[in-house]
């Protein structure tokens, strides 16, 4: 087994996972971006540069998670680090919220994390080695309104991480979350500029008083994949700018 590092991302072709994929890829590690979109995924790999490499999938299908991580290994040999970044939001009213609406977000955030996990995990019990790393956030944290889907997939990441690191840290898996704070990006902004009290709100609750950096959140995946992290597993890192402990 080289002691170079691989690494797949899902839902690495923007956002938080571009921003994995990027400080991965900077510091050497092969980073396999995992998607729907391949005409997203190819734009970033050409702005990744040659570590980085896209494989499209569906995480949402579930029955395909196997055969895709079987292909991975059959290409790569290996798989050091996995981080589940791919899921979904749905902004609606609690009544509005349908039982497939819910189990949409479930599958994506929840289930998927799951049946990818456990495909990896069964390649890397092999080598008694290996990080994993989910995303969580900060509907986990406290109360939101309107996200009830998603804040009970996010609280269900936390418990999954938790379990999973209990269960495989003997045997040399690591497994930890990172709770994004408000993180910049033109789509949170616009949101937020368009909605003058969830701003005031956001900002008034954040200690530091300016929204976070999607490299903030790469930054601390990097450590988490890092021997820098080698004795650090079950937790969920917030990087909120002190959001989650405000008042």
């Amino acid at each position: 087994m080289s002691t170079k590092k691989i690494a797949i991302v899902t839902g690495g072709g923007s956002g938080l996972g571009y921003a994995i994929a990027q400080k991965f890829t900077v510091n050497g590690i092969t980073t396999i971006i995992a998607g729907r979109d391949i005409e997203k995924l190819n734009k970033a790999k050409e702005q990744l540069g040659d570590l980085c490499f896209a494989m499209p999938c569906d995480v949402c299908d579930l029955k395909s998670i196997p055969a895709f991580v079987e292909k991975l290994l059959s290409q790569f040999g290996q798989i050091d680090i996995l981080v589940n970044n791919a899921g979904i939001n749905l902004k609606k009213e609690f009544t509005e919220v349908t039982d497939e609406d819910f189990q949409n977000i479930l599958t994506t955030n929840v289930t998927a994390v799951f049946s990818m996990s456990r495909e990896v995990v069964k390649f890397m019990l092999t080598k008694n080695t290996g990080c994993i790393i989910n995303i969580s956030s900060m509907a986990a944290q406290y109360g939101l309104p309107k996200v009830i889907a998603y804040s009970a997939s996010k609280t269900a990441i936390d418990g999954m991480t938790r379990a999973m690191a209990v269960e495989l840290s003997p045997k040399g898996i690591r497994v930890n979350a990172i709770a994004p704070g408000f993180i910049y990006s033109a789509m949170t902004a616009k949101a937020l500029d368009s909605d003058p009290e969830r701003k005031a709100k956001v900002f008034g609750r954040t200690p530091m008083g300016h929204m976070g950096q999607p490299e903030d959140i790469g930054n601390a995946a990097l450590y988490l994949a890092s021997d820098a992290a080698k004795y650090v597993t079950g937790i969920v890192l917030p990087v909120d700018g002190g959001n989650s402990i405000g008042f």
